[in-house]
């Protein structure tokens, strides 16, 4: 379902007359439907970049970057944005959304993009802002009022409101405390048992050990030096 081969990055820093900083060379990944592979490394190791090339967000200067049949490294703008509303979802770490949206419309927004009848789609919003213990009080107010647990909360049930074929999910259990956290990792496990693709990265050592099939360390993706 998501498959990386020889991908190459680096970054050209204008600023510093065109100085050019390889990130990452002969990166190779294989993601299977109802398989979680954990992204680890140090810091700056490369996890995040990894993750924005298969999102699209990042360009690949050399190799493939596969999500489903669309080769992501030479896919349209619009190619890549289909791929978005049906394919690959993103939990990213922050929740950016457009100010004063009600949260149940945040998080129903992908379905509705897809054309599910507003009824269903607030239906699947209401469940998922239930199961994640958001207050129904809350409901009508934008999530950028909410404190960063609710937010990560508001952005995890967004990412899982519509079944995603793959999924890329960084750090889903930060600014959680152990309930929440069990039921993120709880979403996790049935997005892999109805055969989702998942490619995450999480710092929680012992959450990623819960719901990783394999790790795999991005190190092993580092330029290699001249000789």
């Amino acid at each position: 379902m998501i498959s990386v081969k020889n991908a190459t990055k680096s970054f050209v820093l204008h600023n510093q007359g065109g100085a050019v900083i390889p990130v990452m060379g002969n990166g190779n990944l294989t993601v299977n439907a109802g398989e979680c592979v954990g992204l680890t490394g140090a810091s700056g190791a490369g996890k995040s970049t990894l993750m924005r090339m298969i999102y699209g967000n990042y360009l690949t200067q050399s190799g493939e970057v596969r999500v489903g049949g669309l080769n992501v490294a030479q896919a349209e703008p619009r190619e890549i944005l289909q791929m978005r509303k049906h394919t690959l979802g993103y939990v990213s770490q922050f929740l950016r959304v457009v100010p004063r949206v009600p949260t149940l419309n945040v998080v129903a927004e992908p379905l509705l993009q897809l054309g599910t009848p507003r009824d269903q789609a607030l239906k699947r919003a209401s469940e998922l802002l239930s199961v994640l213990r958001i207050p129904e009080r809350l409901w009508d107010l934008s999530p950028l009022t909410f404190s960063g647990g609710e937010q990560q909360r508001v952005n995890i049930a967004r990412g899982f409101a519509y079944d995603y074929p793959a999924l890329l999910l960084d750090e889903p259990t930060a600014s959680l405390d152990g309930r929440n956290r069990e039921t993120v990792l709880g979403l996790i496990e049935t997005a892999k048992e109805r055969g989702t693709a998942i490619v995450g990265i999480f710092h929680d050592e012992s959450a990623r050990k819960q719901v990783c099939t394999r790790e795999i360390d991005v190190i092993e993706f580092a330029p290699k030096a001249a000789a």
